[in-house]
């Protein structure tokens, strides 16, 4: 172990991430800076309306392209690719099913096949739990049944099946499955349970549920998710190539009324109320352990109640107002009807160009 240290600290790479305007993207490329890496970014600048915080927040070079027009040439010269650009909720994915596929499916597997032509050694893929579905009594893991109801984790699934069949000794794809994330972020979501809740508690003094509470969901820290790309994209190559990960921590499972509780005890004085039973019947409990025996270097660091914490310190440092709360810069599926509504993308989600001066 401290030889592959030692190692790493002559690694470095070329890394481009796409989506790194994103919820994630923006902890994600500044992870792989902290370890050394040279990190560019890739986005359709759907989102770049959205900053809730930070204004000294370090961006890399960063190209504006739709997932559907990247050539062979924006990939060339990369050793690695981390791949987080898709439509990015399950009912975002509901919005416009087709299109969906065209760019979550079509898109994705298109894009490790350049980077594969092009020579672009790693292809880290950002998949999601959300492929289980329906769980049953035992902990998922890597290896079990998978069950997409949804079009956004059913696109998982296939591009997990058809990129994996592209490896080969120069390209080795990675595709971790991250639980559903939460935490703080400066391209603020906060369409994801826990930052909801959290919203509407400081916003409201209310924790309101959509649903009775039942369903189980597997949380992590948007940060946690950052460094298990990190950890895979250093670790040596037999330990990742081809192989899927589940992202988070075992013990880090939890009903969504168990998350609320936890948002409660983080936002004093509020009130919980619950809906009706939902007709979303995803549900699934995962087992993390692969990730924590396999990966070197890799554990959770942060807790769903370390998130309600650093979010209740966040609301109350940059006084987030209900206004903020419900603005569609920070729910993916408001931001996109208004695109579409406001005639700035077309139904194919392509930007609508500028009208040129005279």
């Amino acid at each position: 172990m401290e030889e592959w240290k030692r190692a790493l600290e002559d690694l470095v790479m070329k890394v481009l991430v796409t989506g790194s305007d994103g919820y994630i993207g923006v902890h994600m490329t500044a992870a792989l800076r902290d370890r050394g890496h040279e990190v560019a970014g890739l986005d359709a600048g759907f989102y770049a309306d959205g900053w809730l915080y930070g204004d000294a927040v370090a961006l890399p070079p960063t190209r504006r392209l739709d997932l559907r027009r990247v050539t062979i040439e924006d990939v060339a010269g990369f050793d690695a690719v981390v791949h987080l650009a898709e439509l990015s909720n399950d009912p975002l994915g509901e919005l416009h099913e087709a299109v969906t596929y065209r760019i979550n499916h079509a898109g994705s597997v298109r894009l490790a096949a350049l980077c594969r032509e092009a020579g672009v050694g790693r292809f880290l893929y950002a998949s999601s739990c959300s492929v289980y579905g329906v769980g049953v009594d035992e902990y998922a893991t890597e290896e079990s049944p998978l069950n997409p109801q949804t079009a956004y984790a059913r696109c998982k699934v296939l591009v997990e099946r058809d990129v994996g069949k592209l490896a080969t000794d120069g390209f080795s794809p990675t595709f971790l499955r991250n639980a559903t994330a939460f935490g703080a972020s400066p391209r603020m979501r906060f369409d994801i349970v826990l930052n909801n809740l959290a919203g509407h508690a400081w916003t409201r003094r209310e924790i309101r549920l959509s649903s009775d509470g039942s369903p189980w969901r597997p949380l992590v820290h948007v940060r946690d998710i950052c460094e298990a790309f990190a950890c895979a994209l250093d670790a040596p190559r037999e330990v990742v190539h081809n192989r899927t990960f589940n992202v988070g921590d075992t013990r880090q499972n939890y009903r969504v009324a168990e998350i609320a509780e936890i948002v409660a005890a983080a936002f004093p004085g509020c009130v919980t109320t619950f809906g009706p039973p939902s007709g979303d019947n995803r549900s699934y409990r995962v087992s993390f352990d692969r990730i924590a025996a396999d990966l070197p270097g890799f554990e959770c660091r942060r807790t769903a109640q370390h998130g309600a914490l650093e979010l209740h310190e966040l609301f109350g440092r940059i006084g987030l107002s209900l206004e903020d709360f419900e603005s569609r810069h920070y729910t993916r599926l408001k931001q996109l009807r208004h695109l579409l509504d406001s005639g700035r993308i077309t139904s194919e989600l392509y930007w609508v160009p500028a009208p040129q001066a005279a």
